[in-house]
This record gives structure tokens, C-alpha cells and sequence, in this order.
């Protein structure tokens, strides 16, 4: 995609005119490595519909961005000619506690939404893994377009199935909303589901409406350590095919294939003594804590690290580990065994990352999954493809044309180019 012709000043000038707060874009407002033209800071729906006409006008190219933690995931962008920065867009616009039901603009924190909760003796069940930055946790519209998820993706799903309504800004500008308020709607297409996991591509997300869950009264984690493959996916399947009904199921291995599993169990104080015994009983040498263990819902690595998102079937993730063992790069493996939703930590140079992933996809029909550079250094993004063969591509390829013809909403950052 050829660079934006409109000058950053005339950007501004046009947002400006349209009511909305502008600035040119400085070396912060890059994503992924890609210069962006200028910056508009929109408020709520109306302003963003405003900020995203003016850019159909101009055949201006737009990436929404809240907090930046996930800025880096996914291929980079073409092009950014507007940034949309939707920080200020932060509202709980209504909770109705008797329905637990939940509806925010898109731009605020998952913490802000959960301290809001709190009270109420509720939450959202969304904890999308966290990676060790200054940043802090993300927002509900980054974390719907990416279709983060975390340890509680076990017992209440992916965000995908937490959401029941949805307002978002199309390409032209137009605003557009599916579902609803309550959790029993099926009027129309759900459409909220096809946005989540979209990576802004079909349209700029402005709010969302979710189901809530009661808080837990009691929560315990049980833990067990230093396990070898062979007790580490024992412990897993006794757990998985049990009746102790784990809210979270996660793993960490180390490089050196020494492994740790935790479950976590929630309830009430009074009922949840005799499902810890039940879960002991299936962990080998495991204990009890009131408190996570410190790599829980953590992405493993740094910032250096090439992050992989792995995904397998859960009776095969000891054939995941084992080419991940002998990938050629010693690699951390952390994530939610109980569904097969995996994160790697891998460090080397282009070349050797290249090779690891090339490894390990030739291989991953062996545990029914796929392997997903979801984020690393430039030069690994420049010689790999970072989201591999994907199925049904034509089909995505097809609805990106519908949703946004002219390819203007976060260009090239998903499968295929999209």
C-alpha cells in the first residue's frame, strides 16, 4: 500500500472541522514499527464515527488503539495514516447488577471494569493473559478485536462468549450495532462475534455489552511442581476428566522440560474444602494457597522473546511439547492446558526463529492445532509469516471486502494480508 498523500496538517485540519480532537503523530503513536500520519482522540461513538468519515474522505488508512498493549501483536500494519486513539472513551455507560448484564464504551481498562464491579459482588470473566509491561492491562476493545483470553477461558469461554451486544464504527463511517441488552438475543446476525478475534480489520469497536458472573466467595489455587512430561500431562488429564469442575486449569515449563500445573477452584467457603480434596488427590505432591502462584495468567518471556500462540488438542499436548523440545530453541511454554490454549517464550536471532517455527508447523497436525507468531522483533516479522496457513481464508477475504471495501481499516495486520 502506497503511503497516505495527505499531509498531517490537513489530517488535523479536516478532524479539526469535524469536532474532533486531532494532533499530528509523534515516534509514540507508531504501530508495530509503522510511522502513523496523525492522531484523533475520540470520545464516544458519535465522535469516532466522525474522526472515521473524515478518513473515508480522504482515503485515510485507521488503526484504533486504547491502552497500546497489543500494539505490537499480530503482522504490522501497511499503513497508518489516523490513529484512533479511543483512551478517553472509558465509560461504564450502564450496569444493570439484576440482569448481570454489563454495557462500556470500548476504551476502558479491564481493571477500571472490574473495580466497577466489585461492589456489586461481581465481575466480567475476561482476564486475557498479561505480559510484563508498563503499559497495564488492556482495554475491552483491544482485548475483544484480539480475542485475548486467560485462565478463566475454562470455565466461562473466550470473550466471544462473554458478549452479547456490540456498537461499532464501519469504514464509511456508518454506526452500526448487533444484539443486545439481554443475554437471551437472537435478533439479527452476531455480528459481535464476528468482530471479536478481527483485529480491527471490519470496523472500530465503541462499545460493548457482556454477561456478568457473580464474584467467587472462596478461591483455591492447588499446585504442583518440578513434574516431568509424563506427570505433568497425567496430572492434566485426571483433572480434565474429573468431577472437581476447575474454574482454571494452567501449566508452566521450563526450558529444561521441568513443568508446574495449577488448578483453580472457586465456590462458596463452606463447600469448596471437599472439592480441594478431591483435587489434591489427582495432583501429584500438590498444595494448597490462597494466592496464585507468580507466573499465573502471565505471558512467559520478554520483551526481547518471540511470543507464539500454540493451540492443540488437549489429549495431545504432550506431542506439542515434544516438538516444541526439539524445535531447536530452548522455549517456556505457559498457558491453559485445560484448552489447549498454549503461549511460547522463544529467544534467538531471525534465523533461528525462522526455523523454530517452521519446526514446529510441520508438525502440528500431530496435536491438531496451529502455531501463531503473536508477537517479535521486526526482523523476525519481516522473514516469517506470522499467522501461517490459515482455513477458510477466501471466506475472511470475502467479508473484509463487505466490511471494509477499500481495505482502510488496520490494512495487513491479519491472516492473508487482511
Amino acid at each position: 500500500m502506497a503511503p497516505t498523500v495527505v499531509a498531517a496538517d490537513r489530517i488535523v485540519e479536516a478532524l479539526t472541522a469535524a469536532g474532533v480532537g486531532a494532533r499530528p503523530a509523534g515516534p509514540v503513536d507508531e504501530v508495530d514499527g509503522v510511522a502513523a500520519a496523525a492522531v484523533a482522540v475520540v470520545r464516544d461513538t458519535f465522535t469516532t464515527a466522525a474522526a472515521v468519515r473524515v478518513a473515508a474522505q480522504h482515503r485515510l488508512t485507521v488503526v484504533a488503539r486504547g491502552t497500546g498493549t497489543k500494539s505490537t501483536w499480530g503482522a504490522p500494519p501497511d499503513r497508518v495514516d489516523l490513529v484512533l486513539d479511543t483512551s478517553r472513551m472509558a465509560d461504564v455507560v450502564d450496569h444493570a447488577a439484576g440482569d448481570l448484564v454489563l454495557h462500556v464504551q470500548a476504551g476502558i481498562r479491564l481493571d477500571a471494569v472490574q473495580r466497577a464491579l466489585a461492589d456489586a459482588g461481581q465481575r466480567l470473566a475476561i482476564d486475557p493473559a498479561l505480559a510484563e509491561s508498563a503499559l497495564g492491562p488492556g482495554t475491552v476493545g483491544g482485548t475483544i478485536a484480539t480475542a485475548a483470553a486467560g485462565p478463566l477461558r475454562l470455565s466461562h469461554g473466550a470473550v466471544r462468549d462473554l458478549l452479547i451486544g456490540i456498537t461499532f464504527v464501519r469504514a464509511d463511517g456508518t454506526i452500526a450495532k448487533a444484539g443486545g441488552k439481554v443475554v437471551k438475543n437472537v435478533a439479527g446476525y452476531d455480528l459481535a462475534k464476528l468482530l471479536a478475534g478481527s483485529w480491527g480489520t471490519l470496523g472500530v469497536i465503541t462499545e460493548a455489552v457482556f454477561r456478568l458472573h457473580p464474584a467467587p466467595r472462596a478461591s483455591r489455587w492447588l499446585i504442583s511442581e518440578s513434574l516431568d512430561p509424563h506427570s505433568l500431562d497425567r496430572a492434566i488429564q485426571a483433572v480434565v476428566q474429573s468431577q472437581v469442575v476447575p474454574a482454571a486449569l494452567e501449566i508452566d515449563r521450563t526450558p529444561d522440560g521441568e513443568g508446574s500445573v495449577a488448578l483453580l477452584l472457586e465456590g462458596f467457603e463452606d463447600g469448596i474444602g471437599a472439592r480441594v480434596e478431591q483435587g489434591l488427590a489427582l495432583m501429584p505432591a500438590g498444595s494448597v494457597d490462597l494466592k496464585p502462584p507468580s507466573w499465573w495468567g502471565r505471558l512467559p518471556g520478554n520483551a526481547a522473546s518471540t511470543l507464539l500462540k500454540l493451540t492443540s488438542e488437549i489429549a495431545a499436548l504432550p506431542a506439542l511439547l515434544a516438538a516444541v523440545d526439539s524445535c531447536g530453541a530452548p522455549a517456556t511454554v505457559r498457558g491453559s492446558a485445560g484448552v489447549g490454549v498454549m503461549h511460547a517464550a522463544v529467544d534467538g536471532d531471525a534465523a533461528t526463529i525462522v526455523d523454530v517455527v517452521r519446526s514446529l508447523r510441520s508438525r502440528s497436525a500431530q496435536w491438531g492445532g496451529d502455531v501463531v507468531v503473536l508477537d517479535a522483533p521486526r526482523d523476525v516479522k519481516a522473514a516469517v509469516d506470522v499467522w501461517g496457513p490459515v482455513r477458510g481464508l477466501a471466506l475472511m477475504r470475502r467479508l473484509k471486502d463487505e466490511f471494509d471495501p477499500g481495505h482502510r481499516l488496520a490494512p495487513g495486520r491479519f491472516v492473508g494480508g487482511i
